[in-house]
């Protein structure tokens, strides 16, 4: 009984090893990538690179273990969440509103530890931010605030309280 249990999980293993999600690929020029709105200093553009684009932009590097499944699917869940709440190649498509609130929840986020997550900084550990990475990043996301600040008024980047 307990060997045709285990034949079964492993059919069931290869089978599923056909069925993949589609790839978090985009080709070409992201019109409302949020450099092309913002100025994105060449170090911030590289701990974007290195640490949020993978679950926050269009374009995924996927790891060598991505081919696998389950984990394929796992993967796809985390990119699919990342990019619901931020994607920065899409950031300009969205209302003023949602991207200065974007900009404070970076901020938020990096200054208390909770991004890059653990789950991705565990396999890719050149995502793991240095405390001067950090600063950077969150320096970078209050100058965005501050250009739309200068350019927009108020009221249409904060909620009404």
């Amino acid at each position: 009984m307990l060997k045709k249990f285990f034949l079964f999980l492993l059919l069931v293993f290869v089978v599923i090893q056909f069925f993949h999600p589609r790839k978090n690929k985009s080709e070409g020029d992201q019109p409302n990538y949020i450099g092309k709105a913002y100025a994105i200093p060449s170090d911030v553009e590289s701990i974007l690179q290195k640490a949020c684009n993978d679950c926050h932009s269009n374009n995924t590097r996927y790891p060598w273990y991505s081919r696998i499944q389950p984990v394929d699917w796992w993967l796809d869940k985390h990119v699919k969440n990342g990019k619901r709440h931020l994607n920065f190649d899409e950031y300009t498509n969205r209302s003023l509103r949602y991207q200065y609130h974007k900009m404070e929840e970076t901020i938020e986020m990096v200054d208390e530890g909770e991004m890059p997550l653990d789950s991705y900084t565990w396999s890719h550990k050149d995502a793991v931010l240095s405390a001067d990475e950090k600063k950077l990043l969150v320096s970078w996301a209050g100058a965005v605030m501050d250009t739309m600040e200068g350019k927009y008024p108020l009221d249409s980047l904060k909620g009404k309280k």
